[in-house]
């Protein structure tokens, strides 16, 4: 059953589900289990996520409630879960087994159990946490790290810096989870691009993460990235620099990543796996960019994509 069918089954049903707000693209057809509400950090500058919910930890039962909740509705068959909202693994260590052990029990057909996780966390959690989590049935995090250059992430407010970001990331990989990493296109304006590619290359090459994922920067209204770009003090990348960026950071990279523009605000679709499909994902970019600068209608579409973006 798919997630709306089953959010518009729960919301005719007088039993309360608490759905979480936000997801990855690559979780659409999860099953969504919030654990915690909320951001603990939510403060980057950025992100528009979370700025009206204050964070709390749902209490176990209360999860295992919302379990017991979805296997009625599904008949206990689902083989993706993420648990929701922000960085739940700031809850106990024991919680989280709990609350993990309860639903594979419940569905016990389930293939992979993701979340949303803070490199900080991670740092924080001893390995043996982690070790723990992860054979409880914890597969796979999704970590923002945005940019690999300490001034951007000073700037962005991000909470940490690149040696908290390779030690966190390090250590979810050691204790056996698939990490995947999420880097924000544009981040560096359209004067900081090539510091914002080399750094961020760097650090995604420490890590070697099983998945790096690209994001387009989307100035959203509320956040501080808004207010500098209307101020002026931020001048947003034009497709070409966002190009040019994208390829630099790709020229950078010499781990085993799958490198994925799985989202809707990217320019252009550039997938494959590193190294091997490296030369294909250039010769990608390079032929979208010998387009932009002679087609007219092309560059058009793509400048109105930005336009439609920042509105």
């Amino acid at each position: 059953m798919s997630n709306f069918r089953f959010a518009r089954r729960l919301a005719m049903d007088e039993e309360s589900y608490d759905f979480p707000p936000f997801r990855p693209p690559s979780e659409a057809n999860s099953l969504l289990l919030r654990v915690t509400r909320g951001c603990p950090w939510n403060r980057c500058a950025f992100c528009p996520m979370y700025k009206h919910i204050k964070f709390e930890k749902r209490p176990v039962q209360a999860v295992k409630q919302d379990i017991d909740t979805a296997k009625a509705f599904t008949g206990g068959n689902a083989e993706t879960v993420f648990i929701a909202d922000s960085d739940s693994l700031v809850i106990k260590t024991e919680e989280t087994c709990e609350i993990l052990g309860y639903l594979h029990g419940a569905f016990p057909s389930l293939t992979k159990v993701t979340s949303y996780a803070r490199a900080l966390t991670l740092r924080r959690k001893s390995i043996e946490s982690l070790r723990k989590i992860r054979s409880a049935g914890l597969t796979r995090l999704h970590i923002g790290l945005e940019t690999g250059s300490s001034q951007l992430l000073r700037r962005i407010k991000k909470g940490a810096g690149p040696n908290t970001m390779i030690r966190g990331c390090i250590k979810a990989g050691e204790a056996g989870f698939e990490v995947s990493l999420y880097v924000l296109l544009g981040i560096g304006g359209e004067s900081g691009w090539q510091e914002h590619a080399l750094e961020t290359a760097k650090v995604l090459n420490k890590i070697d993460p099983d998945f790096i994922r690209v994001r387009t920067l989307t100035p959203q209204p509320g956040t501080p990235v808004f207010q500098w770009w209307n101020e002026g003090s931020f001048q947003m990348p034009g497709p070409e620099t966002m190009l040019k960026e994208q390829k630099a950071l790709i020229e950078g990279l010499t781990g085993t990543s799958r490198y994925l523009s799985d989202h809707v605000s990217n320019y252009a679709p550039i997938n494959g796996d590193l190294p091997a499909d490296k030369a294909k994902m250039l010769s990608v970019i390079d032929t979208t960019l010998e387009k932009l600068s002679k087609d007219e209608a092309f560059k058009a579409d793509l400048e109105g994509m930005r336009y439609l973006r920042n509105l």
